[in-house]
């Protein structure tokens, strides 16, 4: 009998796999080198003169807006525009039937004639009447009643003159003019209708477009913030009395042409607790249209040495506090709770927390923990700007808050499957 036992061929295999594992043993490797420091992209804060800017909602409104509502009573003869179309002060919008009320002015010009005629002769006997009582021909009464004529007839003559005027006024109102100028609306009668004087419904509107109003609301508080940071010193007026106010329309699209803010209303709304603003803008295209819904970008003052950063550099912790992670003593990374004013296009303006000369990571958040080291690299503001496109939001909140480091790899499945068959194969 052969003292030698042939091996399955699953056997053999886990003898020469256990002997693998045994030269791969920590023993026998070589010590892993300390990883090296992550390299971040910082940002040195160093104040600058930025224009503080607020976004308010508000509504386009006409410089000037006139209803035209006749003056007298009559049919509509004719009507004398295009709707929609731009017409001058004075333009004959409508005309009106002016046949009864020439007849009227002409009646009235004739009783002109009569009253004056009546003056000439009542005159006249006056002035006989003057020197027949000189010489005592005639009594003293009669001179009296003859002036007392006179003046009579003459009081008649201005008095028909007056009638004969309103005539002819009445007359001109039969052309229905135009008392601004601007663009007219719809209008709401047509020819052969029968209007009435100063009747409620108008027959069209005009609107003067060129230029515009824009009213905005702005909250009480943020005015008296706005007062106070003036008072202090924070903030200083722009070049000129006027702010300077840009205007963002309906899609998003910027409007090319700047205006300024006229005035602040003196009124608080109690139902709303906002103040009125309005600013006044160039339309000369036409583009902006009575109640437009539009956005006003209003020049508040300017900060002369204001400490921004990127909003990619900044995040909010389980409590809600800024936190932005900056370049420590020893090149370490440590958190710093910031103080937050408002927005500047897509940096943050800070009040406190940060001091010039320091340096915030704006990039590579995700690889840095709380007391590490860190490789710092300078970034310029557009290029920290960039970075932060592509950056995780919540990179600089993980940071300050020291997310835990990834759990261990796995074992290797065929190791495992290997021992198993081996437990099996020993006798």
């Amino acid at each position: 009998m052969s003292r030698f036992v042939a091996l399955p061929s699953y056997a053999i295999f886990v003898l020469v796999a256990g002997a693998g594992l045994a030269g791969c043993s920590p023993a026998a490797s070589p010590q892993a080198a300390a990883p090296a420091a992550p390299q971040v992209g910082v940002l040195t804060v160093q104040p600058r003169r930025v224009a503080i800017k607020t976004e308010l909602p508000g509504r386009t409104a006409p410089t000037m807006i006139a209803e035209v509502r006749p003056q007298v009573t009559g049919l509509i003869q004719s009507r004398n525009f295009r709707e929609g179309a731009e017409v001058a002060a004075g333009s004959t919008l409508y005309q009106l039937d002016p046949a009864s009320y020439r007849a009227a002015y002409d009646s009235a010009t004739a009783a002109v004639a009569k009253a004056e005629a009546s003056m000439q002769t009542a005159r006249l006997k006056a002035g006989r009447y003057q020197e027949l009582v000189a010489i005592k021909f005639v009594s003293q009464q009669d001179y009296d009643e003859a002036a007392a004529l006179l003046r009579q007839s003459e009081a008649d003559v201005a008095s028909a003159r007056a009638a004969a005027e309103t005539a002819n006024i009445n007359l001109g109102y039969t052309k229905v003019a135009a008392p601004i100028a601007g663009r007219v609306g719809k209008s709401t009668v047509t020819a052969g209708a029968l209007v009435t004087a100063n009747q409620q419904t108008a027959l069209a509107t005009i609107q003067q477009l060129n230029p515009i109003y824009v009213d905005v609301t702005q909250s009480s508080a943020e005015v008296l913030r706005l007062k106070r940071a003036m008072a202090n010193g924070e903030l200083k007026r722009a070049q000129g009395n006027a702010a300077r106010v840009t205007l963002l329309l309906e899609d998003g699209s910027s409007y090319p042409h700047e205006g300024t803010l006229q005035f602040s209303d003196v009124t608080v709304d109690p139902a709303t607790g906002a103040i009125t603003l309005r600013a006044l803008f160039p339309n000369p295209q036409g583009l902006l249209l009575p109640g437009m819904y539009v956005r006003a970008v209003v020049e508040e003052g300017v900060r002369e040495a204001a400490i921004v950063v990127p909003q990619q550099a900044v995040a909010r912790d389980s409590k809600g506090d800024a936190i932005a992670m900056v370049v420590g003593a020893g090149g370490k990374a440590e958190p710093r709770k910031l103080k937050i004013a408002r927005t500047l296009g897509n940096e943050w303006l800070v009040d406190g927390g940060l001091q010039p000369g320091e340096q915030v990571i704006v990039d590579g958040l995700q690889r840095v923990r709380p007391g590490a080291a860190v490789q710092a690299v300078e970034r310029s503001a557009d290029n920290a700007a960039d970075a932060g496109a592509s950056s995780p939001t919540g990179a600089a909140a993980a940071a300050a808050a020291g997310a835990a480091a990834p759990a261990a790899d796995p074992p290797p499945v065929a190791d495992t499957k290997a021992g198993a068959k081996a437990g099996k194969a020993q006798p």
